[in-house]
Protein backbone atom coordinates (compact mmCIF):
# COMPACT_ATOMS: atom_id res chain seq x y z
CA UNK A 1 0.00 0.00 0.00
CA UNK A 2 1.31 3.04 -0.93
CA UNK A 3 1.75 6.14 1.92
CA UNK A 4 -0.36 9.56 1.69
CA UNK A 5 1.42 12.50 1.46
CA UNK A 6 0.40 13.12 4.93
CA UNK A 7 1.93 9.60 5.72
CA UNK A 8 4.82 10.07 3.58
CA UNK A 9 5.86 13.27 5.79
CA UNK A 10 5.05 11.52 9.03
CA UNK A 11 7.58 8.76 7.98
CA UNK A 12 10.31 11.84 7.31
CA UNK A 13 10.08 13.59 9.85
CA UNK A 14 10.34 10.23 12.19
CA UNK A 15 13.62 9.34 10.13
CA UNK A 16 14.70 12.85 10.87
CA UNK A 17 14.13 12.13 14.61
CA UNK A 18 16.01 9.72 14.77
CA UNK A 19 19.30 10.96 13.03
CA UNK A 20 19.09 13.85 15.39
CA UNK A 21 18.44 12.43 18.83
CA UNK A 22 20.67 9.02 17.89
CA UNK A 23 23.81 11.57 17.37
CA UNK A 24 24.73 12.34 21.39
CA UNK A 25 27.61 13.01 22.38
CA UNK A 26 28.29 12.17 25.79
CA UNK A 27 29.27 15.47 28.02
CA UNK A 28 32.01 15.43 30.46
CA UNK A 29 30.02 14.96 33.57
CA UNK A 30 28.00 11.86 31.66
CA UNK A 31 31.40 10.37 31.17
CA UNK A 32 32.34 10.24 34.75
CA UNK A 33 29.33 9.13 35.73
CA UNK A 34 29.59 6.47 33.48
CA UNK A 35 33.00 5.31 34.64
CA UNK A 36 31.65 5.55 38.25
CA UNK A 37 28.83 3.47 37.40
CA UNK A 38 30.81 0.75 35.54
CA UNK A 39 32.83 0.57 38.21
CA UNK A 40 30.82 0.23 41.06
CA UNK A 41 28.66 -2.31 38.89
CA UNK A 42 31.80 -4.37 38.13
CA UNK A 43 31.87 -4.62 42.28
CA UNK A 44 29.15 -7.12 41.99
CA UNK A 45 29.76 -11.28 41.28
CA UNK A 46 27.68 -12.33 38.32
CA UNK A 47 25.36 -14.35 40.77
CA UNK A 48 24.33 -11.53 42.04
CA UNK A 49 24.00 -9.22 38.98
CA UNK A 50 22.00 -11.90 37.36
CA UNK A 51 19.58 -12.08 41.13
CA UNK A 52 19.04 -8.78 40.70
CA UNK A 53 18.19 -8.00 37.00
CA UNK A 54 15.20 -11.14 37.38
CA UNK A 55 14.19 -9.45 40.48
CA UNK A 56 13.33 -6.07 38.61
CA UNK A 57 12.23 -8.22 35.63
CA UNK A 58 9.74 -10.03 37.79
CA UNK A 59 8.72 -6.27 39.68
CA UNK A 60 8.35 -4.96 36.19
CA UNK A 61 5.99 -7.80 34.85
CA UNK A 62 4.13 -7.42 38.12
CA UNK A 63 3.58 -3.71 37.94
CA UNK A 64 2.33 -3.72 34.20
CA UNK A 65 -0.31 -5.79 35.16
CA UNK A 66 -1.10 -4.25 37.59
CA UNK A 67 -1.30 -1.07 35.78
CA UNK A 68 -3.14 -3.15 32.78
CA UNK A 69 -5.90 -4.19 35.04
CA UNK A 70 -6.45 -1.26 37.14
CA UNK A 71 -9.70 1.01 36.92
CA UNK A 72 -7.66 3.86 35.88
CA UNK A 73 -6.35 2.04 32.77
CA UNK A 74 -9.86 0.70 31.99
CA UNK A 75 -10.92 4.11 31.64
CA UNK A 76 -8.37 5.70 29.95
CA UNK A 77 -9.04 2.30 27.31
CA UNK A 78 -12.60 3.70 27.49
CA UNK A 79 -11.73 7.25 26.69
CA UNK A 80 -9.35 6.44 23.89
CA UNK A 81 -12.15 4.94 22.21
CA UNK A 82 -14.80 7.49 23.03
CA UNK A 83 -11.92 10.40 21.63
CA UNK A 84 -11.76 7.69 18.65
CA UNK A 85 -15.44 7.32 17.61
CA UNK A 86 -15.33 11.49 17.18
CA UNK A 87 -13.29 10.50 14.10
CA UNK A 88 -14.74 6.75 13.51
CA UNK A 89 -17.69 5.91 14.86
CA UNK A 90 -17.48 2.43 13.95
CA UNK A 91 -14.50 2.12 15.99
CA UNK A 92 -15.94 -0.68 19.55
CA UNK A 93 -12.07 -2.23 20.38
CA UNK A 94 -8.46 -1.03 20.56
CA UNK A 95 -7.51 -2.79 17.20
CA UNK A 96 -10.08 -0.83 15.28
CA UNK A 97 -8.03 2.30 16.76
CA UNK A 98 -5.76 1.53 13.63
CA UNK A 99 -8.37 2.53 11.05
CA UNK A 100 -8.00 5.87 12.07
CA UNK A 101 -5.33 8.17 9.98
CA UNK A 102 -1.91 8.81 11.54
CA UNK A 103 -2.98 12.53 12.03
CA UNK A 104 -5.51 11.63 13.97
CA UNK A 105 -3.76 8.74 16.19
CA UNK A 106 -1.21 11.31 16.48
CA UNK A 107 -3.24 13.92 18.05
CA UNK A 108 -4.77 11.30 20.39
CA UNK A 109 -1.62 10.27 21.59
CA UNK A 110 -0.49 13.59 22.41
CA UNK A 111 -3.85 14.47 24.34
CA UNK A 112 -2.60 11.02 26.43
CA UNK A 113 0.77 11.84 26.42
CA UNK A 114 0.42 15.35 27.42
CA UNK A 115 -1.72 14.17 30.47
CA UNK A 116 1.09 11.80 31.66
CA UNK A 117 3.71 14.70 31.40
CA UNK A 118 1.78 16.73 33.87
CA UNK A 119 1.17 13.39 36.04
CA UNK A 120 4.96 13.37 36.12
CA UNK A 121 5.11 16.96 37.38
CA UNK A 122 3.07 16.58 39.76
CA UNK A 123 4.42 13.32 41.01
CA UNK A 124 8.20 14.97 41.24
CA UNK A 125 7.18 17.98 42.84
CA UNK A 126 5.96 16.43 45.67
CA UNK A 127 8.68 13.89 45.95
CA UNK A 128 10.71 17.39 45.90
CA UNK A 129 9.20 17.90 49.41
CA UNK A 130 12.01 15.72 50.83
CA UNK A 131 9.11 14.05 52.80
CA UNK A 132 10.89 10.19 53.65
CA UNK A 133 7.48 8.30 51.96
CA UNK A 134 7.37 10.12 48.73
CA UNK A 135 11.04 10.02 48.14
CA UNK A 136 11.16 6.20 48.91
CA UNK A 137 8.11 5.96 46.79
CA UNK A 138 9.72 8.29 44.19
CA UNK A 139 11.44 5.13 41.54
CA UNK A 140 8.75 2.99 41.32
CA UNK A 141 6.04 5.73 40.64
CA UNK A 142 8.55 6.79 38.11
CA UNK A 143 8.60 3.83 36.46
CA UNK A 144 4.70 3.43 36.65
CA UNK A 145 4.03 6.78 35.03
CA UNK A 146 6.04 6.01 32.56
CA UNK A 147 5.17 2.70 32.08
CA UNK A 148 1.71 3.54 31.37
CA UNK A 149 2.26 6.16 29.49
CA UNK A 150 4.26 3.47 27.27
CA UNK A 151 0.79 1.32 27.33
CA UNK A 152 -1.25 4.45 26.47
CA UNK A 153 0.48 5.07 23.49
CA UNK A 154 0.21 1.62 22.16
CA UNK A 155 -3.08 1.12 22.87
CA UNK A 156 -3.62 4.75 20.71
CA UNK A 157 -2.23 2.82 17.64
CA UNK A 158 -4.05 -0.15 18.31
CA UNK A 159 -1.87 -2.54 19.95
CA UNK A 160 -3.62 -4.19 23.13
CA UNK A 161 -1.13 -4.47 25.63
CA UNK A 162 -2.95 -7.13 27.48
CA UNK A 163 -1.75 -9.67 24.99
CA UNK A 164 1.31 -11.08 25.78
CA UNK A 165 3.33 -10.34 22.88
CA UNK A 166 2.48 -6.54 22.97
CA UNK A 167 2.96 -6.72 26.49
CA UNK A 168 6.32 -7.80 26.00
CA UNK A 169 6.65 -5.13 22.98
CA UNK A 170 5.65 -2.50 25.27
CA UNK A 171 8.04 -3.57 27.99
CA UNK A 172 10.89 -3.63 25.79
CA UNK A 173 9.57 -0.24 23.88
CA UNK A 174 9.65 0.87 27.98
CA UNK A 175 13.56 -0.23 28.42
CA UNK A 176 14.83 1.30 25.34
CA UNK A 177 13.32 4.22 25.93
CA UNK A 178 14.69 4.88 29.19
CA UNK A 179 18.39 3.65 28.55
CA UNK A 180 21.14 6.34 28.34
CA UNK A 181 20.72 7.77 25.31
CA UNK A 182 23.83 6.88 23.72
CA UNK A 183 22.59 2.83 24.07
CA UNK A 184 18.83 3.35 22.73
CA UNK A 185 19.66 3.48 18.70
CA UNK A 186 21.34 -0.51 19.26
CA UNK A 187 18.12 -1.21 20.78
CA UNK A 188 15.88 0.45 18.55
CA UNK A 189 17.39 -1.42 15.99
CA UNK A 190 17.20 -4.83 17.79
CA UNK A 191 13.44 -3.92 18.54
CA UNK A 192 12.36 -2.89 14.67
CA UNK A 193 14.31 -6.08 13.81
CA UNK A 194 12.48 -8.30 16.64
CA UNK A 195 8.63 -7.13 15.14
CA UNK A 196 9.41 -7.79 11.66
CA UNK A 197 9.16 -11.77 12.54
CA UNK A 198 5.10 -11.85 13.64
CA UNK A 199 4.08 -14.24 16.49
CA UNK A 200 1.92 -17.19 15.19
CA UNK A 201 -0.63 -16.08 17.65
CA UNK A 202 -0.76 -12.67 20.41
CA UNK A 203 -1.64 -14.93 23.16
CA UNK A 204 1.72 -16.32 23.01
CA UNK A 205 5.49 -14.08 22.87
CA UNK A 206 8.24 -16.27 21.18
CA UNK A 207 11.67 -13.99 21.90
CA UNK A 208 13.63 -13.30 24.96
CA UNK A 209 11.95 -11.96 27.73
CA UNK A 210 14.80 -10.59 29.82
CA UNK A 211 14.13 -6.75 30.48
CA UNK A 212 16.48 -5.53 33.01
CA UNK A 213 20.31 -5.12 32.55
CA UNK A 214 23.35 -3.39 33.76
CA UNK A 215 22.65 -0.48 30.91
CA UNK A 216 19.48 -0.10 31.67
CA UNK A 217 19.94 0.01 35.47
CA UNK A 218 21.92 3.51 34.80
CA UNK A 219 17.94 5.13 35.27
CA UNK A 220 17.10 3.77 38.11
CA UNK A 221 20.86 4.86 39.26
CA UNK A 222 20.09 8.22 38.32
CA UNK A 223 16.88 8.96 40.02
CA UNK A 224 18.77 7.54 43.61
CA UNK A 225 20.85 10.28 43.16
CA UNK A 226 18.12 12.87 42.50
CA UNK A 227 16.78 11.66 45.66
CA UNK A 228 20.07 11.94 47.47
CA UNK A 229 20.23 15.79 46.16
CA UNK A 230 16.47 16.25 46.97
CA UNK A 231 17.05 15.16 50.80
CA UNK A 232 20.06 17.52 51.21
CA UNK A 233 17.80 20.31 49.75
CA UNK A 234 14.64 19.24 51.97
CA UNK A 235 15.85 22.04 54.70
CA UNK A 236 16.30 24.78 52.23
CA UNK A 237 13.11 26.37 52.28
CA UNK A 238 11.16 29.57 51.94
CA UNK A 239 8.60 30.53 54.06
CA UNK A 240 8.86 26.51 55.19
CA UNK A 241 8.44 25.53 51.36
CA UNK A 242 11.20 23.53 50.04
CA UNK A 243 10.77 25.34 46.71
CA UNK A 244 14.30 24.47 45.09
CA UNK A 245 13.85 20.64 45.89
CA UNK A 246 10.13 20.97 44.16
CA UNK A 247 11.42 22.64 41.66
CA UNK A 248 14.40 20.22 40.85
CA UNK A 249 12.26 17.00 41.78
CA UNK A 250 9.38 18.04 39.03
CA UNK A 251 11.79 19.65 36.73
CA UNK A 252 13.69 16.00 36.78
CA UNK A 253 10.65 13.53 35.84
CA UNK A 254 9.06 15.59 34.08
CA UNK A 255 12.41 15.86 31.34
CA UNK A 256 12.56 12.12 32.39
CA UNK A 257 8.50 11.76 31.25
CA UNK A 258 9.22 13.81 28.08
CA UNK A 259 12.03 12.05 26.60
CA UNK A 260 10.35 8.41 27.51
CA UNK A 261 7.05 9.60 25.65
CA UNK A 262 8.84 11.08 22.77
CA UNK A 263 10.46 7.95 22.08
CA UNK A 264 7.88 5.54 22.57
CA UNK A 265 5.77 7.82 20.14
CA UNK A 266 8.06 7.92 17.41
CA UNK A 267 8.64 4.46 17.81
CA UNK A 268 4.89 3.27 17.68
CA UNK A 269 4.39 5.85 14.98
CA UNK A 270 6.99 4.13 12.64
CA UNK A 271 5.55 0.61 13.74
CA UNK A 272 1.96 1.63 12.21
CA UNK A 273 3.32 3.39 9.26
CA UNK A 274 5.50 0.12 8.29
CA UNK A 275 2.46 -1.55 9.04
CA UNK A 276 0.49 0.29 6.93
CA UNK A 277 2.19 0.07 4.00
CA UNK A 278 2.64 -3.87 4.22
CA UNK A 279 -0.94 -3.57 4.16
CA UNK A 280 -1.48 -5.06 7.76
CA UNK A 281 -3.66 -2.05 9.02
CA UNK A 282 -6.51 0.13 7.78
Amino acid sequence: MVWTDREQKRMNAIIQWEEEHFTHHATDVERTFQKWYDYQLNQLESPTKNRLYAVIDSALFHMHSLIQNSQSQVDASHRLLTDARLFDPRIEQIQDMKNLSIDHLVYIADQQIARQRMVSLAQGGLAGTGSFLLLGLDIPAVLAINLRTVQLIAMTYGYPVNYPSEMMIALKVFHMATLPKVLQEQAWKALEEEIKHEQTHPYFYEGPEEIADGNWLQGPMKQIIKGTVLMMLRKKVIQGIPLLGIAIGAGVNYRFARTVSETAHKFYQKRFLNELEKGDVG
